[in-house]
Order: C-alpha cells, then sequence, then structure tokens
C-alpha cells in the first residue's frame, strides 16, 4: 500500500494544470543563456574561528514586501555580493573576487512577483503533510538518494559526483562558521540499511572544502540576506551515485499546480528521510514562499520539480531552490513567520556552476 501511495505522490503532482487553464506543453524547461561568473583574484584570510552556533530559524531577515522595495542591485552590487569564500579542511579560507560578464537587462532573472498570501504561524500547517520514506526501495533510489545529511544538523542534496548543495546558514550565521563546520562531513545514505527499521544509515564523508557567496555576511549585505542563503561542499571522495541536475528556477505560473518536491531529515523523526510535496504560495525575484510542512534538520534540503525536456516527451527533475527553512521576518513592523526556499536564478546558477566545474565553459546555459 506504501508503494502505491509514494508512485502516487510522486507522480500525481506533476500532471497537474496550473489554475486549470494550462496544458501539459507549457511546463517545459525553457534553456536560457545564463551570465558568466568569472574569478578576478584570490586573497588568503585568516583562519576562522568556528565558535558560531548553529541557528536553524533567522530573526529579523528582508521579508517579502520589504524584497520588493529594494532597489535593482548593480553590476558592482552583484560582483561584491557574488565573490565568495572558500574554507578547506586545515582550516585555511580565501576570498575569491569575480566579475560577471554577459548580464541582460534584469539581473534577478526575469522573474515576476504575485500579491502576498496571508500566513499561519507554524512550521506544521493544518493536518501534517509529511510522508516518512521506509520503503528502501525508494530510500536508496533517485531521487530521495540524492539527499544527504550534514554533521551541522541540516539535510542537502548531491549535485555533482563531488559536490553537495545546502544552506549557508547551516555553515555559517553571517559573521562567523559554526563550531561544527571546522570537521565537516556529509552522510550519504547507504544502500543497505541496518536491520528492517526502514532507518537509513549512512556513509559518512570529509569535506574537503566548501564554497560561500559573500552576500551571506552581514555587514556586505546590510544584514543576513535570504537571497544568498545557499553553499557549496565539495567532498574529499567522489560518490557514485545518481545526482540531481540544476536547474533555473521558473515562475509559478510555469510550474505544474505550482509544485514544489523536497525531501530531508527533519529532526522531529529521528533518522528517518522525510518527503513532502506542496504548492508555492507566493514568490518574489529570489525566494519562494510556502506551506511546505518541515521542520528544523530539513533545512538546506535541495527543492526540485520536474518539467518536460525541450522537443522531447520525457520528463525530468532539476533542482531550482534550495530550503532556507522557517525564518521570522518583519512585516509592517510586526513579526510573522514564513517557509521560505532560495531561487536559483540565472546568476546563482552560474556561479553554482562554476564551484563545481572551477570555470565556465560547462556553464552556459541552464
Amino acid at each position: 500500500m506504501e508503494s502505491v501511495l509514494l508512485l502516487f505522490i510522486c507522480f500525481v503532482p506533476i500532471l497537474g494544470l496550473s489554475n486549470g487553464t494550462a496544458t501539459e506543453q507549457d511546463f517545459t524547461w525553457h534553456l536560457k543563456k545564463v551570465p558568466q561568473i568569472v574569478s578576478e583574484r584570490t586573497f588568503s584570510l585568516d583562519s576562522p574561528k568556528f565558535e558560531a552556533k548553529t541557528k536553524l530559524e533567522l530573526n529579523s531577515v528582508c521579508g517579502i514586501e520589504c524584497q520588493r522595495k529594494l532597489p535593482v542591485p548593480s553590476l558592482s552590487d552583484l560582483k561584491d555580493l557574488l565573490s565568495y569564500e572558500t574554507v578547506f579542511e586545515n582550516g585555511t579560507r580565501t576570498l575569491t573576487e569575480v566579475n560577471v560578464l554577459g548580464l541582460g537587462l534584469d539581473p534577478a532573472g526575469n522573474t515576476t512577483t504575485t500579491p502576498r498570501s496571508s500566513r499561519k504561524k507554524r512550521q506544521i500547517y493544518g493536518t501534517d503533510s509529511r510522508f516518512s520514506i521506509y520503503d528502501k526501495r525508494f530510500m536508496t533510489n533517485f531521487p530521495f538518494n540524492t539527499a544527504v545529511k550534514i554533521s551541522t544538523g541540516c539535510s542537502g542534496i548531491l549535485i555533482s559526483p563531488r559536490h553537495v548543495l545546502t544552506a549557508a546558514h547551516c555553515l555559517h550565521n553571517g559573521k562567523d562558521y559554526v563550531k561544527g563546520s571546522k570537521r565537516l562531513r556529509v552522510g550519504l545514505m547507504k544502500t543497505k540499511s541496518r536491520g528492517d527499521d526502514g532507518m537509513p544509515s549512512f556513509q559518512w564523508t570529509r569535506v574537503k572544502s566548501t564554497h560561500i557567496p559573500k552576500g551571506w555576511f552581514k555587514g556586505v549585505s546590510g544584514d543576513i540576506a535570504l537571497d544568498y542563503d545557499y553553499a557549496v561542499l565539495e567532498l574529499k571522495r567522489p560518490h557514485k551515485r545518481k545526482y540531481m541536475e540544476l536547474g533555473i528556477s521558473p515562475t509559478i505560473k510555469m510550474m505544474p499546480g505550482s509544485m514544489i518536491h523536497f525531501s530531508g531529515f527533519d529532526n522531529d523523526r529521528s533518522g528517518q528521510l522525510v518527503y513532502r510535496f506542496c504548492s508555492i504560495s507566493d514568490e518574489s525575484n529570489d525566494l519562494f514562499y510556502q506551506y511546505c510542512d518541515a521542520e528544523p534538520g530539513s533545512t538546506g534540503s535541495g527543492v526540485y520539480l520536474r518539467l518536460k525536456e525541450p522537443n522531447k516527451k520525457k520528463w525530468k527533475r532539476k533542482i531550482i531552490a534550495v530550503y532556507s527553512g522557517h525564518q521570522w521576518v518583519d512585516v509592517n513592523g510586526e513579526q510573522q513567520d514564513y517557509n521560505v526556499a532560495v531561487r536559483i536564478t540565472p546568476l546563482k546558477y552560474a556561479q553554482i556552476c562554476f564551484w563545481i566545474h572551477g570555470n565556465d565553459e560547462n556553464c552556459t546555459q541552464g
């Protein structure tokens, strides 16, 4: 029965129609030419202190009304925000300054906004709609096996044979790196779990280096900027699993049923892989606001959807956002809560792709 249910929840949402008017031909991965991120200079920095405490709920960050009032960043701003720090396993740290080439008129990626919905004040909205994955046939197969556990208490997703995408605040609080990130490890689900309790066991791999955009750091963006709450970890040893490709985030109206999916390791379901899907309720140029039921621990999960490949009948999953988690933001002077995901815009696609490949040759289209 569980297998039937899982097949149902995994495949039925992608066939849904947006507002009852769209057809399946609308739901295609439209290839876009992306800007180029090129490194200009790299500096050595002092080693981090690694003294920050991991904090999975962020206060007083720029909410959706605040986002809409922000000016479009200039090329100079983008060069500063997209420069990045790299921390290596021996504790050394560098800063790489970048240039942005081939930028179009809309650096945010031609996204639109929609009216803000009213919000409920919980991470679980009404009936808990999460599904714990117990069946090993699903747990150890694509797309569920792309989910990984981060040793600081977060989740992540495999994006290459050596790289993991997660949230920046799982590693850094805006001022310093968190304590657990000094000896960072990534847990990949083993194909054979212990016993028959459905609990995944992990093969832990050391992290060789981490990349975090400078836009995440306080003092660069004024305060913590959720727009830049993403990071890439390079594993010390490559894995041999199927990973999920990056995609450029479409707008809500270009998604079947406005539906997104993600899996992670929620703290309140210790040791379990938890899958969920939900409709996005709002968007800004860089963020999705949604009602996906989630608890701390799932932070950093890769948010994905399935669209048709151009000129093919085949549907393909791609990562289009990083789940940033449950955040408290100031809205008209009052604290309100959101479940937020950071969209992969053309600029972020270019940067993450550059981190994976070390050059921009494989990052011309997304």
